[in-house]
């Protein structure tokens, strides 16, 4: 029986390529989520030759400065961050996307993102079934309150459409 040699990154677990060639076939722009242990990253990229570019990136981080207070990996603070995400594409000129989550499972974190581009006014693909409640999305549930609206008007005066 031959050798055959597995390539690092399905060894690592960091890309389904079976998952990431019917992506590229598809031509369009895609949206990665990235939840870690303390922030969330959301980015709207284009598929290239030459490799993925990045077209609109949007940290958690940036929250702060917009008045955040608390987590920055929770449901609200993930749906402001797709929300900026969606703002700042479509001021590139970005229409439409879809998600791609890679080898990451879907969660609600990554649904809130997702939510928050939609909301930005990107066309994507996704039931509303799979999003999370409104009363979660606007952080009813958590100990340390913050008002979503304000920080959202915040984002909507910043990055013009």
């Amino acid at each position: 029986m031959a050798y055959s040699k597995i390539l690092q990154r399905i060894r690592s677990e960091k890309t389904n390529y079976r998952k990431r060639k019917i992506m590229l076939m598809g031509k369009r722009d895609f949206i990665t989520v990235n939840v870690t242990n303390e922030n969330t990253q959301v980015q709207i990229v284009k598929p290239e030759i030459a490799g993925d570019k990045v077209l609109a990136s949007a940290h958690s981080r940036f929250l702060i400065k917009d008045g955040w207070k608390g987590s920055r990996k929770n449901i609200p603070a993930s749906y402001l961050t797709g929300y900026m995400a969606g703002k700042k594409a479509l001021s590139k000129g970005v229409t439409d996307a879809i998600l791609y989550s890679g080898t990451r499972r879907y969660t609600d974190r990554m649904a809130a993102a997702l939510k928050g581009v939609i909301d930005a006014g990107v066309n994507v693909p996704a039931d509303e079934e799979a999003f999370p409640v409104d009363e979660r999305i606007n952080g009813e549930h958590l100990k340390v309150k913050n008002d979503v609206q304000t920080v959202k008007s915040k984002i909507d005066s910043e990055v013009k459409a």
